[in-house]
């Protein structure tokens, strides 16, 4: 199967730590915002959808971009929601971007708020509805080093890879 992962996250989750250990173990590239933009740019389409479509033709890891809606039809899409406890995350940002703990509760309420809007305005949908994913990873019951065990072993088991 072409399996193709999407991954929605909250800010400070350790959502791109899990992605890039995915990556690495089904030697399959991750694609974010940044990505997809730059292919905007670099071959002129005129929707982060149709860039999120094309890179879908092949195996990947597309973190965010409203990925999951836009690939709901295709069978070998498999959803991921990643989330963590506020008090995690607040430490997981300070230490990652050396931020005071004030600003990380600041920075992960922008971040948060800014996805939520992005996801609503563009799909109508609320972000985080728990009926849009295959799994639900909590990072802090979990730790971040085991998600992808977790996952790869599901794969495994449901003959996915």
């Amino acid at each position: 199967m072409r399996l193709v992962i999407t991954m929605r996250r909250r800010y400070g989750t350790g959502a791109s730590v899990i992605a890039k250990e995915l990556s690495e173990r089904l030697d399959i590239p991750v694609y974010d915002k940044v990505d997809v933009e730059e292919e905007i740019r670099k071959n002129a389409y005129e929707t982060e959808a149709e860039v999120i479509r094309e890179l879908a033709e092949k195996p990947c890891i597309i973190l965010g971009r409203c990925a999951s809606e836009i690939l709901k039809d295709q069978s070998n899409v498999f959803n991921i929601y990643v989330c963590a406890e506020k008090e995690d995350r607040i430490h997981r940002v300070m230490e990652l971007e050396s931020l005071s703990r004030d600003e990380a509760e600041a920075r992960i309420r922008e971040t948060d708020e800014e996805r939520e809007k992005y996801y609503y305005q563009h799909t109508g949908r609320t972000w985080g509805d728990v009926s849009d994913y295959h799994v639900i990873l909590d990072t802090s019951e979990l730790g971040i080093e085991n998600c992808a065990d977790v996952l790869i072993r599901y794969f495994e088991r449901m003959e996915y890879i």
